[in-house]
C-alpha cells in the first residue's frame, strides 16, 4: 500500500457568520476557490495533475449546492479534467475529506488529491439542509436525539465540570488564539480573501476577543436551559444516562464554538507523484478512523475514536506530541483531557473554535493544518486531530512530520 503525504495546506481567515461579518458578501464557492488557487499557485502545481478535489460541506444547499467541490475547481481554473466530490459527516467533514482522498492515494487509485472543506454560515444558515433525527420520531427516539448544547451540558454534569470550569477554558482559548496571531503563528497558512480588485476583504480571524475574562462570561445566561427544561430534551438525555438525576446547564455563546465562514484546502499525494511535481512533503498520514459513539452524550466521540485509532496504529497517547480537538463546546475538550489525563499544554495550543469559530465543513481541514504548522514550529514529530460529530460520532487522524 502506498503512503499518503501532506505537501501543503492553506485556509482562509474565519469571518463572523452573520450579516455584518466581513465575509458575508463572499459566496461559499468563492471561499473554496480562494484556497484551491492558493495551493496551486504557491506550489507551482499543474492543476491537471490533481486527480480529485474532495470538499466537506455540511449544508450543501442553495448557492453551496450542486457538488461545490467540482464548481470550486472550475472556478479556480483547474480545467475540465479535474473532478470534484462533496462529502458530509457534519463537523468532521473537512478532516474526512482529507482522509477520503488519502485513502484513494494509499490504495493506488489516485496520485494527487486536494481535500478540505468550506462553509458560508452567514449566507447558508446552519441547518439549512435539514436534520432528519430532529423531525423523524422513528430516528429520534432510539437515538435519544437532543440539541448538541443540551448534550454538552449532560457531559459537563456527568463528568463534573462546573460553570467556572467551562468558562475558564473559553477564556484560555481566546488568550491562546490572540497570542498565536500576535506571534505570527498562522501567517504561513492563512490566505486573505480578496475582492475582484485585489483588495483584502479579510486577512485575520474575526471573532477572537483577547479581553475575554471570567467576569464577562459570568454575565451570560446558559443558552440551553429553556430548550432542555421546557422542550423536554433534559428528560430525553437523562433517559440515555439515568445515573444523572438533573442536568446543570453551563454552556452559552461564550464557551461554545462560534458561527463563522471559511474554507481550507490540503494537498495530499504519494511520494512518486510529489517528486515528479517538485513538491516537498511536510507530513505523512499515519492513520485515520471514524466511529459511532454514545448517542445521548453525542459529543464524546473524540475519546472513543482516539482509542480506536491508537490501537489501529499500535501507538499510545504518550506517542502524540500535540493534539487538536475541535472546541465545539468547552466540555468536549475538558472530557477529552480528563479521559486521557492530558497536560493541557499539549492540546489546542493556539486556541480553538471557541475563539476563532467553527465553519462546519472546513474546520477539520483547518485544525489539521494548524497541528502540522505547530509541529514544525516546535520541532516536534507527531500530531493527532479529532472532532466530535453530530448524531454521536467521532473522527480522528494522526500525522507525522517528514
Amino acid at each position: 500500500m502506498a503512503e499518503a503525504f501532506i505537501y501543503d495546506h492553506v485556509r482562509t481567515p474565519r469571518g463572523k457568520g452573520k450579516a455584518d461579518g466581513s465575509l458575508h458578501e463572499v459566496t461559499a464557492v468563492r471561499l473554496a476557490e480562494t484556497t484551491l488557487r492558493a495551493v496551486q499557485k504557491r506550489n507551482g502545481l499543474d492543476p491537471k495533475l490533481v486527480d480529485d478535489v474532495v470538499l466537506g460541506c455540511v449544508d450543501p444547499v442553495g448557492e453551496a449546492s450542486g457538488d461545490i467541490a467540482r464548481s470550486a475547481a472550475i472556478a479556480a481554473g483547474f480545467g475540465e479534467s479535474v473532478p470534484g466530490i462533496q462529502i458530509n459527516r457534519f463537523c468532521a467533514s473537512g478532516l474526512d475529506a482529507v482522509a477520503f482522498g488519502a485513502a484513494q492515494v494509499m490504495a493506488g487509485q489516485k496520485d494527487i488529491v486536494i481535500g478540505g472543506g468550506v462553509e458560508s454560515m452567514s449566507r447558508v444558515g446552519m441547518g439549512a439542509s435539514g436534520m432528519l433525527p430532529a423531525v423523524d420520531p422513528s430516528v429520534a427516539i432510539p437515538s435519544y436525539f437532543s440539541p448538541q448544547g443540551v448534550a454538552a451540558d449532560l457531559i459537563a454534569t456527568k463528568y463534573g465540570f462546573t460553570r467556572d470550569d467551562v468558562d475558564a477554558f473559553a477564556v484560555e482559548s481566546h488568550k491562546r488564539a490572540a497570542k498565536a496571531w500576535a506571534e505570527g503563528r498562522f501567517a504561513k497558512s492563512v490566505v486573505p480573501v480578496r475582492d475582484v480588485n485585489g483588495l483584502t476583504i479579510l486577512g485575520k480571524d474575526e471573532t477572537i476577543r483577547p479581553n475575554t475574562d471570567m467576569q464577562t462570561l459570568g454575565g451570560l445566561k446558559a443558552s440551553f436551559a429553556m430548550m432542555g427544561e421546557q422542550g423536554g430534551f433534559n428528560a430525553v438525555a437523562i433517559q440515555g444516562h439515568p445515573e444523572v438525576e438533573t442536568i446543570t446547564h453551563v454552556h452559552h455563546a461564550g464557551n461554545s464554538s462560534g458561527i463563522v465562514d471559511g474554507a481550507a484546502a490540503v494537498l495530499v499525494g504519494n511520494k512518486a507523484a510529489g517528486r515528479k511535481a517538485g513538491l516537498k512533503p511536510r507530513a505523512r498520514i499515519r492513520g485515520f478512523a471514524s466511529l459511532g459513539s454514545d448517542l445521548a452524550l453525542v459529543l464524546t466521540g473524540p475519546v472513543d475514536v482516539t482509542e480506536k485509532l491508537l490501537a489501529r496504529t499500535g501507538m499510545s497517547i504518550k506517542d502524540i506530541d500535540l493534539i487538536e480537538i475541535n472546541e465545539a463546546f468547552s466540555a468536549v475538550v475538558l472530557r477529552y483531557l480528563q479521559a486521557f489525563d492530558l497536560d493541557p499544554g499539549r492540546v489546542n495550543v493556539n486556541g480553538g473554535a471557541i475563539a476563532m469559530g467553527h465553519p462546519l465543513g472546513a474546520t477539520g481541514a483547518m485544525i489539521l493544518g494548524t497541528v502540522i504548522d505547530e509541529l514544525e514550529r516546535r520541532d516536534l514529530s507527531t500530531g493527532l486531530v479529532t472532532l466530535c460529530v453530530a448524531h454521536g460520532m467521532g473522527t480522528a487522524m494522526i500525522v507525522e512530520r517528514v
